[in-house]
């Protein structure tokens, strides 16, 4: 769906201007995007519908806080990401938590069956948390999708809506970045 930027920024300045109408309008608009979005990243359509009005729901509360009205799905597509990130990790019931394979794309090493380095592992997956956390949201997103979900570079373009050059060039970027901070250059 193609978006008129500059309607969708009338109706959020109306709605920012008590116009009740006008965020029913925006949710209309997007609503079947973001159910979409949530079904995809959730796998399960009970969850993402609790996830769509839990969206909504603090889109209206925050909008104010939205300082270009032009980017109204932008902000969106971030609350969508945030909402379903969350709802994911409750059900799981886990932390989030960086396994072998994306510190072995960061350090380079092979820690498969070697319990001698379960402590290392456990104190570089920390500080690979703790680097991860320093890193742009977009960067942060984009690594947590890869790495954590397991998403296809395919379906992460699908969830961010960016190209699939652009997820390609943040996502080896953001891996760099690591690796500087995991060695301890940055």
């Amino acid at each position: 769906m193609v978006y008129q930027h500059s309607y969708i920024a009338g109706l959020v300045n109306k709605v920012k201007q008590g116009d009740s109408q006008a965020f029913a309008e925006l949710y209309t608009m997007t609503c079947q995007k973001v159910f979409s979005y949530a079904g995809k990243y959730l796998r399960d359509d009970y969850l993402a519908e609790d996830a769509v009005q839990e969206i909504y729901v603090l889109a209206y509360k925050n909008l104010d806080k939205l300082k270009d009205p032009y980017l109204f799905i932008a902000w969106l597509n971030q609350i969508s990401f945030r909402v379903c990130y969350d709802i994911d990790k409750k059900r799981k019931g886990e932390a989030t938590d960086y396994d072998t394979e994306i510190l072995e794309e960061v350090i380079g090493s092979d820690f498969k069956d070697n319990p001698e380095e379960l402590t290392f592992i456990k104190d570089q997956s920390r500080r690979l948390s703790e680097a991860v956390q320093s890193l742009d949201t977009s960067d942060q997103q984009l690594i947590e999708l890869r790495y954590i979900y397991n998403k296809k570079i395919d379906e992460i373009v699908f969830i961010t809506g960016l190209s699939k050059s652009t997820v390609k060039r943040h996502l080896n970027n953001a891996l760099e970045q690591l690796k500087k901070i995991m060695s301890g250059q940055e």
